[in-house]
């Protein structure tokens, strides 16, 4: 059965085919301009109808404003919204307004990092862990980076949660196998450039975490 996996940043008909014919249990369309894996919303959508209806459907946001997120909920196609850069009582808000699946992210590099993930308890439906930025870096994430890992192991989660941050076909065995992770997420390890994905890698992904 393998565990469950997010192919994220996805923008070409493709890429979304091969991430499901490859066994993805979820796509997810990057809807930030400053991205070099954005889409627009008439993108994502024509993308996301592509998609059979049991694998999930993520929007990607980066701190998002209350016009973003309704224009985005309003076309139906997503099932789950990933708020990055984006605090708790932010996302708590919109949780209660849009009603979908809401998932938080924490930006981890230093153990500190860890608790202050806590804050999401209660609040985010899943949470995903990603390596920190550098500061002042243009994106929150998808740059190739991870951290240790070893932060998770013992870690107590208080939620269903998904490690991200540098994964690739070549590690992503031992990152599960190191932290227990029961969903990953890849963006930047399944492309040949920056936002180019690459229908092998996202193939070869897959075959490695098909039997994890």
């Amino acid at each position: 059965m393998g565990i469950a996996v997010k192919i994220c940043g996805l923008s070409t008909p493709e890429t979304v085919d091969a991430a499901v014919k490859s066994g993805a249990s979820h796509v997810g369309f990057m809807l930030f301009p400053a991205s070099p894996r954005h889409v627009s919303l008439d993108q994502a959508e024509r993308l996301a109808a592509r998609v059979p209806a049991h694998i999930g459907k993520v929007g990607v946001f980066v701190d998002p404003d209350d016009k973003a997120i309704e224009e985005a909920i309003s076309r139906q196609f997503l099932t789950a919204l990933q708020l990055n850069a984006t605090a708790p009582a932010r996302l708590l808000a919109i949780k209660n307004r849009t009603k979908i699946e809401t998932w938080g992210v924490a930006a981890i590099k230093r153990e500190n990092d860890m608790q202050a993930a806590l804050g999401f308890a209660g609040i985010a439906d899943r949470l995903l862990y990603d390596a920190k930025t550098p500061e002042g870096a243009a994106l929150p994430g998808g740059m190739g980076l991870r951290f240790d890992w070893s932060l998770l192991v013992g870690f107590q989660h208080p939620m269903r949660w998904i490690l991200a941050g540098g994964l690739d076909p070549s590690n992503v065995t031992e990152a599960v196998k190191r932290t227990g992770a029961p969903m990953v997420d890849v963006s930047s390890g399944v492309e040949s450039a920056p936002g180019v994905k690459d229908v092998d890698k996202i193939a070869a992904f897959l075959k490695a975490t098909a039997t994890l």
